[in-house]
Parts: C-alpha cells; sequence; structure tokens
C-alpha cells in the first residue's frame, strides 16, 4: 500500500520552475517532519529539504534560495522549486517521520533540460 504519493515531476528548461507536492494524508501515525531528497544514478541518495510539525524549515545549501518546501494541515507537503539548474535533475523522494517509522515515497523524476 502507497502510503507516500510523490506527483508533480517531469521536464524543464533550466531558469524554470516546477512544484512538486507528496500526499502523506495516509499515513496514520503522527509526523514529525516531511522531507525532499533526491537521486541521481550512481550517487547517493542527497537530502533536499525539510519542515516539521511546527513548520520549521531547512534547505541543502544548493538549493537556499531557489527551493521552498511548504505543507498545509492535510499532510500534503510541497516543494516549489525555481530557477531550476541541469544539476537539479534526479528522482526526488518524499520521506515522513514518524515516532514508529520512516515512509518513503516511490519517487517521481525531474528532468532538466533545453
Amino acid at each position: 500500500q502507497v502510503q507516500l504519493q510523490e506527483s508533480g515531476g517531469g521536464l524543464v528548461q533550466p531558469g524554470g520552475s516546477l512544484r512538486l507536492s507528496c500526499d502523506a494524508s495516509k499515513i496514520i501515525y503522527t509526523i514529525t517532519a516531511m522531507s525532499w531528497y533526491r537521486q541521481v544514478p550512481g550517487k547517493e541518495r542527497e537530502w533536499v529539504a525539510s519542515i516539521r510539525s511546527g513548520g520549521s524549515t531547512e534547505y541543502a545549501d544548493p538549493v537556499k534560495g531557489r527551493f521552498t518546501i511548504s505543507k498545509n494541515i492535510r499532510n500534503t507537503v510541497n516543494l516549489q522549486m525555481t530557477a531550476l539548474k541541469p544539476e537539479d535533475a534526479a528522482v526526488y523522494f518524499c520521506n515522513a517521520v514518524t515516532p514508529w517509522r520512516n515512509f518513503w515515497g516511490q519517487g517521481t523524476q525531474i528532468t532538466v533540460s533545453s
């Protein structure tokens, strides 16, 4: 059963914008934080951004000032990405942290190319 569902991936030109969404409404546990990670073939999964239940946010240096993470009361987390660069291309994964376990989505592909 899919607990986290990402959406919004696709192809975008360099300098363009894209918004990813992650629906965590099926998770029955209390979520303490949600994050986005990304991974390119042959590399480790890389943390991108996090938002805690209280609303505080953190960003990896490569995306600071360009990406914005936000959430709504129904546990949907968005990642607004602007000024996209070719090096932002990756499979983006949503992660939810609960006191019992972590959840991962299946990933959504972002391609940045002209």
